[in-house]
């Protein structure tokens, strides 16, 4: 049997809070999202100002990652190239940009989605929470 690296309420503290300085020095209102590998939810920060649909979205985002195992930017891409029968997915809902996967040793281990900014500063959040635990 194999063993693999989990995420602890410590670690989701620290990239929460990780995430939400970094929101906070770009004065960026957003939802924070973490969430294990089989997307269910962790730990959840909406910060001031953020739009109340984010505390769904951010969620979604993280989920989307940590079930695809890969950024939630790539399903957005396919179904933006046409391939809209991806919008049927099961289990999918956030398949925007914003999601991004924590892999700790090779292991999957959950992921972090943000919403509120655009995209691509939604990722950027997402990747300094998980650069808290490297």
């Amino acid at each position: 049997m194999k063993t693999k690296p989990v995420l602890e309420h410590a670690d989701v503290k620290k990239m929460l809070a990780a995430a939400v300085a970094h929101a906070h020095k770009n004065n960026w209102p957003v939802t924070i999202a973490i969430v294990d590998d089989g997307g269910h939810l962790l730990g959840l920060e909406r910060l001031d100002g953020a739009a109340p649909i984010s505390a769904h979205i951010a969620p979604a985002k993280a989920k989307t990652a940590a079930l695809g195992r890969r950024e939630s930017k790539g399903y957005e891409e396919v179904i933006n190239h046409g391939r809209y029968a991806f919008l049927s997915v099961p289990m999918l809902e956030g398949m925007l940009e914003g999601g991004i996967p924590i892999v700790i040793n090779g292991a999957f281990v959950g992921a972090v989605g943000v919403s509120g900014v655009k995209a691509s500063e939604d990722a950027q959040i997402a990747r300094a929470g998980i650069n808290a635990l490297t």
